[in-house]
């Protein structure tokens, strides 16, 4: 059964899992914030009217040694240089039931000089996350797909990103920190200084 995560909270995945985990699936997911009916995750935030603009969400993957970056998984480039990280896709409609973007870390892969893996969704159209609910990060065995640790974000606010969560190395094995802080940017490159703050 999947713990369900609360802000700051930190879980050995070895722990939870009760096994060691070579591949770990990372789903992120969101609904834009309906107005009375319901309305796509993603797309047509507004119905469809000729001023009306739709939200288009992405979902990253930055890897720090220490607290600098060395590479980066997301729309733009989909493998991290390793191998060891790969990204679902760029979903820019929503549609569909589950997680809207998936990110698959293989742990055996990732080398040794990575300390961190930190998940971000951010606003590329730019829209703030006032208009977004239920934003969550989930956690799944990439051998059996079963979840292993859920965070749902309660926040909603003028920002335009939210750094989700990080997988991290301590002590020989791999963590999982339900960080839920809030950022600004459209892109990636906006949250490296942020991020580095934090680790």
């Amino acid at each position: 059964m999947a713990i369900n995560l609360e802000k700051g909270q930190k879980i050995s995945l070895e722990k939870e899992s009760g096994k060691t985990l070579t591949k770990v699936v990372m789903g992120l997911g969101w609904d834009a914030k309906s107005s009375g009916e319901k309305k796509s995750l993603l797309g047509g935030l507004f119905g469809g009217g000729a001023n009306e603009s739709a939200i288009d969400l992405d979902a990253s993957c930055i890897m720090f040694a220490g607290n600098k970056p060395v590479d980066a998984v997301f729309f733009g480039q989909l493998k991290s240089k390793d191998g060891s990280v790969s990204h679902s896709g760029d979903n820019r409609t929503g549609k569909g039931d589950g997680d809207d973007e998936q990110i698959v870390v293989d742990l055996s892969r990732v080398p040794e000089s990575v300390t961190a893996l930190v998940f971000t969704v951010n606003s590329f159209t730019g829209q703030t996350f006032d208009l977004v609910e239920n934003a969550y990060c989930r956690l799944l065995d990439g051998g059996n797909q079963n979840e292993v640790a859920r965070y749902t974000l309660s926040s909603q606010g003028a920002h335009t990103a939210q750094i989700m969560a990080k997988l991290y190395r301590h002590n020989g094995e791999w963590k999982m920190h339900a960080i839920g802080e809030n950022a600004t940017g459209r892109t990636i490159n906006d949250l490296f200084q942020p991020i580095s703050l934090l680790l």
